[in-house]
């Protein structure tokens, strides 16, 4: 699904809705890919252009088996828009995706119209323990825990059947430690006053890989900040929750779901 986009020296891969709606540009998590969002997509509604692209070691995207930064993470972000066109855009990062999306906004204020950060942290030291046994496992250990650790229980029995833990993506060990390496630079808690693009945070009270304490701080330290909980919710609300949380970010954008 999707296609690649040349974006600065890499090919990356890419599904963009297309059409003159309001462009949103859906950052992924650290252990998904750009078909990350097809729950969350199928509530935005006609009136948003949405964008998904797989970051480095991610799907389709073809890059150099070298370590990366956030700030290269962020750059690539600003690639794409420039490989689509798209002077500015709005952002929604979830998980791994909202560090990058937060990377981004401090780097390229003027290219990042807004933010919408979803289950995630202003730093990687706020993690919960669980965060650093989830990255140590294989994949398939990780694909046979994922399911507790980002859905309620109710939510795992809604959604057994569509296998939802299948959203994470395998990799190569030398992909997989890149990407590992880099989600614990993260680390932006002394700079979130700078920050000043209008920002949604929507976060689970019950995130046990991104406690519910990193979106408070969040929202405390951000000049234009407004956080929205979802009672008892995990990390995957962005699945479970995606109907919700595409109404609210449609609200915070303005526009309607016809």
């Amino acid at each position: 699904m999707g296609t690649t986009v040349r974006a600065g020296e890499l090919d990356v891969g890419c599904i963009d809705d297309g059409g003159a709606g309001v462009p949103l540009v859906l950052v992924h998590g650290g252990e998904s890919d750009r078909t990350q969002f097809a729950a969350l997509r199928a509530h935005l509604g006609a009136r948003i252009r949405a964008i998904s692209y797989d970051q480095r070691d991610s799907g389709i995207t073809v890059n150099p088996p070298a370590p990366y930064t956030m700030a290269d993470l962020a750059d690539d972000l600003v690639a794409l828009l420039d490989a689509l066109g798209l002077d500015s855009a709005h952002v929604l990062g979830t998980s791994f995706g909202g560090a990058v999306a937060q990377h981004a906004a401090l780097r390229h204020p003027r290219r990042i119209a807004s933010l919408v950060l979803v289950a995630t942290t202003p730093s990687f030291a706020m993690s919960s323990a669980a965060i650093n046994e989830l990255l140590d496992m294989s994949h398939e250990d990780r694909q046979h825990a994922a399911a507790d650790f980002f859905f309620t229980r109710d939510g795992q029995a809604a959604m057994r059947a569509a296998r939802p833990a299948q959203t994470l993506t395998a990799r190569d060990p030398g992909q997989s430690a890149r990407r590992h390496a880099v989600a614990r630079q993260h680390e932006i808690r002394e700079r979130l006053g700078e920050i000043s693009v209008p920002t949604l945070i929507v976060h689970g009270t019950a995130d046990r890989l991104a406690p519910y304490a990193g979106a408070v701080l969040m929202e405390r330290q951000m000049p234009k900040a407004e956080l929205r909980s979802i009672e008892g919710g995990r990390h995957g609300i962005a699945v479970e929750f995606a109907g919700r949380t595409a109404g609210w970010a449609r609200e915070f954008l303005g526009v309607s779901a016809a």
